[in-house]
């Protein structure tokens, strides 16, 4: 089969390999930082990979088509990603994006030793008790993406994770208890935090509370807890997707969520296949 990149007698098709590796290693590195979806970055590899080949083989025509359909799945993950898109162009707005600040994944430094089920065990309590109370509360657990940028919009705590702490923030008419907690290891490094909410269509009725949850899980790797002043309902929000658990079945989902790379429904389907 004619294979056109590896004949040497047309250093043209040598040019056009370096221009198309280039091309592809700028798209892989700007889909891998900038976009948080998995599918998407492997429908975008996949593509790549076959238009490759096929141009490599001498397959023009399916090759275009490839190429074609590169640049509608570029626009699409584009258009699916409002809040990525948004946070991005702000930066560049106002100066922010530095080549450390718009790589979101930043590292916190050595993993901090602690007791983890301790820390869990106080914030169960919290989110229990306020669930019953109805108290609305929003708490952003941190892991690998740093939340130094949106921190910025609240109050710096550092204070020790405790249930009374987490309950006496979240009481109404206390000066913090609008907006959200961030917990990073076993601190509460900030409180009354203001997220941008998610613009995406959502089933169902949610609050704004609910809407800054999922936005934030939307652009970094965070695990989000959301009380309803309204219901109680206790939610959890990760990678876009917010899922409603059960008291009982909180603490274990939860630490699911902090301790997995996938969701735990993903992990399930898997599972289930």
């Amino acid at each position: 089969m004619n294979c056109p990149f590896f004949e040497i007698s047309q250093p043209a098709n040598y040019l056009s390999l370096i221009f198309i590796l280039i091309l592809f290693g700028i798209m892989d590195f700007a889909f891998w930082f900038f976009f948080r979806r998995l599918v998407g970055k492997i429908v975008l590899y996949s593509t790549q990979a076959a238009a490759f080949l096929l141009w490599g083989f001498g397959l023009s025509a399916p090759a275009i088509l490839c190429f074609v359909g590169l640049g509608i799945e570029t626009i699409i993950l584009f258009l699916a990603n409002p809040n990525e898109n948004r946070d991005l162009i702000s930066n560049n707005m106002t100066g922010k994006a530095t080549k450390f600040k718009w790589y979101k994944r930043q590292k916190n430094g050595p993993e901090a030793l602690f007791d983890r089920d301790a820390v869990y065990r106080k914030v169960e309590t919290a989110v229990i008790s306020m669930s019953k109370k109805k108290v609305g509360a929003i708490i952003t657990f941190e892991k690998k993406d740093s939340l130094d940028e949106v921190m910025k919009s609240g109050t710096r705590i550092d204070a020790p994770v405790s249930a009374e702490l987490l309950e006496t923030i979240f009481y109404p008419g206390t000066r913090l208890h609008d907006g959200a907690v961030i917990i990073r290891n076993d601190s509460i490094v900030a409180a009354s935090v203001y997220y941008t909410p998610t613009t995406r269509p959502l089933t169902g009725k949610f609050g704004s509370r609910h809407r800054a949850a999922i936005g934030i899980s939307e652009i970094t790797d965070s695990v989000t807890v959301v009380v309803s002043e309204e219901t109680g309902r206790i939610s959890i929000a990760h990678e876009g997707e917010l899922r409603t658990v059960g008291p009982d079945e909180f603490l274990s989902t939860f630490e699911d969520y902090m301790a997995l790379v996938e969701s735990p429904h993903e992990k399930k389907e898997e599972n289930d296949n």
